[in-house]
């Protein structure tokens, strides 16, 4: 019996930094002090498109969608104060025919960027991984704020294919018309062409980070 203890601590030891290494999620990063002010914070991905039911529904034609949005608060209220938002898409879908994924970045307002295209599915993590500055700034006078970044993965449904392939040409544009926020473009727009979830998949993640003081 001491023996199979043993066995199953060195089985948990070994297995928990495994465990911790596979786990998904995003991080957030401030720029240095004296930059807070004048560049926006660092967002990264973390094996957000590992899950093998994700790469399975990938490798079938049913394209991924990543959804950013970063909130930048006030704490120096009673209450937290939401002073603004910023939100994008990152699609990624596999095309059977040249057997490559193709990776698409899509802003605020709607506008396509391709991001590149591979047949190896592990250049397709490091392009989503990739460390990317989130254009939103916390407010121009002395005040305490905090970022709060989320990312939503959704498959989207085979019979959005076509919605999506008309969009990336151009054909379909989300409308932004007076003072709506690129957040609710992104939300009416892109949205309402290419989101049609598959049942339970999709995943959420969340990461706040520390409170730090502007200077105006």
């Amino acid at each position: 019996m001491r023996s199979l203890a043993s066995f199953g601590l060195l089985l948990l030891s070994t297995a928990a930094p495994a465990l911790a290494q596979r786990s998904a999620g995003v991080r957030i990063d401030l720029p240095a002090p004296a930059m807070r002010s004048e560049e926006g914070p660092r967002v990264r991905a973390q094996r957000v498109l590992s899950d093998s039911r994700l790469r399975d529904l990938l490798r079938n034609g049913f394209p991924a969608r990543l959804h950013w949005k970063v909130e930048v608060w006030s704490t120096r209220g009673w209450f937290d104060d939401l002073k603004g938002t910023v939100e994008w898409d990152i699609i990624v879908r596999y095309e059977p025919l040249e057997r490559r994924y193709e990776i698409v970045h899509i802003d605020g307002d709607g506008n396509p960027t391709p991001l590149g295209r591979t047949e190896n599915f592990a250049n397709v993590e490091a392009v989503i991984e990739r460390p990317q500055e989130a254009p939103i700034l916390p407010p121009r006078r002395r005040d305490r704020v905090y970022y709060n970044v989320s990312l939503d993965v959704e498959m989207l449904s085979v019979s959005d294919l076509d919605e999506v392939e008309r969009w990336l040409r151009g054909e379909l544009r989300p409308a932004v018309r007076g003072q709506r926020n690129p957040g609710t473009a992104v939300t009416r727009g892109v949205r309402t062409v290419v989101a049609k979830l598959l049942g339970a998949e999709k995943r959420h993640y969340e990461e706040r980070s520390v409170r730090f003081d502007v200077a105006p």
